[in-house]
């Protein structure tokens, strides 16, 4: 997988592709992560790649011309066709279902917002997914693009030494994860659960599911909801 990222600040990604996992996918091979600052790609005589907003109104706007630019000329290098995601809170919730589409792509090219918003244009002239993290709002798209990167990166071929380990992750099937444990058996005067120290698989695998119910319904209502609704159709089929 190739992962262009555009933004100003291409400094931030600095700790994101020299640490933990992505680190190791980027030396393995498994993936390319290239961030482009968008002042390379200006033509203003300035270097800036913000404007005032058309109409008035408080904030600066990301002008489209560095935006094409750079698109243009990294489709042109690489040849074909990303998947361009532009990273917004107005945009869709980012989930684990929508990760794992994602890890199926071969080439993402990342938009960072910034400022009060991107001219419409960037958006009119090619297709955009836009992506949020969440209902809230931040600086910028950097720290948006690192979540989604980390969290597709992780999910490609060979990254992780136990695929399984991402498979029963917390909403891989709508349900959050079970509580776990290490040594010592006890400490504090808090012990490790007897089904965990038990050896039977089947009593261990249904400890954990329960315990997943149990942490959805309480912590997630919603995710409660969805997973219940789902499974009584099912049984009804």
């Amino acid at each position: 997988m190739v992962i262009d990222i555009l933004t100003g600040f291409p400094e931030v990604f600095s700790g994101l592709v020299n640490s933990s996992i992505v680190r190791g996918a980027l030396l393995s091979g498994a993936v390319e992560i290239w961030a482009h600052d968008l002042r390379h790609y200006t033509d203003d005589p300035h270097g800036n790649m913000d404007d005032a907003p058309y109409g008035g109104g408080a904030g600066m706007v990301l002008m489209a011309q560095p935006v094409f630019a750079a698109v243009d000329a990294l489709t042109k290098m690489r040849g074909g066709n990303p998947v361009r995601i532009f990273l917004t809170p107005q945009g869709e919730l980012l989930t684990q279902k929508r990760v794992r589409e994602l890890a199926g792509s071969g080439w993402l090219l990342l938009l960072c917002g910034h400022y009060k918003d991107v001219d419409a244009r960037v958006l009119a002239r090619d297709p955009w997914m836009e992506i949020s993290v969440g209902d809230y709002v931040l600086s910028g798209g950097e720290i948006p693009a690192a979540t989604l990167v980390d969290a597709v990166v992780r999910l490609l071929p060979g990254v992780l030494s136990d695929p399984q380990s991402a498979d029963s992750d917390s909403f891989e099937d709508g349900l959050l994860d079970a509580p776990y444990y290490t040594r010592p058996e006890e400490i504090e005067g808090l012990r490790v659960p007897d089904s965990l120290l038990s050896g039977h698989h089947e009593r261990i695998r249904q400890w954990r599911f329960d315990q997943r119910l149990e942490r959805t319904r309480q912590r997630r209502p919603d995710l409660w909801n969805r997973w219940r609704e789902r499974h009584s159709t099912d049984e009804k089929k």
